[in-house]
């Protein structure tokens, strides 16, 4: 096996790249601009061209190197293909293959949400698991089952689609995904600032968060001064959520809850208001499961499609 591996994060603005060793130590990282334009059909020729210029640089020879890992956003099944990836412009993508044949290299593909759970297992959170639930807070919820340490894209590429969970009837907007009442709709920062909004309108309770910018780091932020309608946002996302995850102990049965994206910012004051209500819910030999926060970042993604050539 090469001494080298790629790893790289597709995002809709930037590609995030990195140079790692087999021990998993990061030599180098660096960005490329995601031109989406002509049905993003110059995204995987400028992965390749990037890499491929890396590796001159650095003078890594083709046999040193063991492969290259992406992680891109939408469902991968376990061959490295895409049905559709929107933010892209893809349609159906044999992502794996055509970087294959760019490279020369042997490629894995995977969620970018999944990539970043294997990043947080190898190198991060969960460091020393292997039995691992991530969750990303962000604009929505993205999320990566790992079990025996191993990621479970499922039949189609969707296992770890966690923030499209229904967790509200009485939802009456849609949530981006076509449904109503999914988890990403109260729990992910653009939900919280949903539910911020809600708590303010039923009544005229004084708050600090009133004729302010909303935002989930202005909620938690207020929470933490001890702002009661602040509080009652946080209580209701707590129970959204670990209710949510209580749920998802019950089929994956995790050892660690890892919580990352922009949300987790707020630091341990967000795993107290979840932990609370996952401990009423949960199954009883599912309590025990650790909570805690994402550690790697931005760089949890390039660092978990690295992992993938490990396996």
């Amino acid at each position: 096996m090469g001494r080298y591996i790629f790893g790289i994060d597709v995002g809709g603005t930037t590609v995030k790249c990195g140079l790692f060793n087999t021990e998993g130590n990061v030599l180098d990282k660096w960005e490329i601009v995601t031109r989406t334009e002509d049905a993003g059909e110059h995204i995987l020729p400028d992965v390749a061209g990037t890499v491929l210029e890396k590796a001159r640089e650095k003078g890594i020879r083709g046999e040193e190197i063991a492969g290259l890992g992406i992680g891109v956003p939408g469902p991968v099944n376990e061959n490295g293909e895409m049905p559709v990836a929107v933010n892209l412009g893809w349609g159906y993508k044999n992502v794996a293959g055509e970087l294959e044949k760019l490279t020369g290299w042997k490629v894995r593909a995977v969620n970018d949400a999944n990539a970043a759970a294997l990043g947080e297992m190898w190198k991060g959170g969960a460091h020393g698991y292997r039995h691992v639930v991530l969750l990303t807070l962000g604009t929505g919820i993205g999320g990566g089952i790992i079990i025996n340490g191993k990621v479970i894209p499922g039949a189609h590429g969707a296992g770890g689609e966690v923030g499209h969970v229904h967790v509200e009837d009485a939802e009456t907007e849609i949530c981006n995904c076509g449904n109503r009442g999914c988890l990403e709709q109260v729990a992910s920062a653009t939900g919280i600032v949903r539910l911020a909004r809600r708590v303010l309108e039923s009544d005229d309770t004084p708050s600090v968060l009133r004729g302010s910018e909303l935002s989930a780091k202005a909620v938690f932020d207020a929470v933490k001064a001890g702002d009661p309608a602040a509080v009652q946002v946080a209580e209701k996302f707590g129970e959204y959520l670990g209710k949510a995850m209580a749920g998802f102990a019950s089929v994956a049965d995790p050892e660690i809850f890892v919580i990352g994206g922009g949300v987790s910012k707020a630091g341990t004051i967000l795993l107290d208001y979840i932990k609370k209500y996952y401990l009423r819910y949960a199954f009883p030999p599912c309590r025990d499961a650790e909570f805690a926060l994402a550690q790697l970042g931005n760089d949890a993604g390039i660092y978990g499609a690295a992992r993938l050539l490990l396996d």
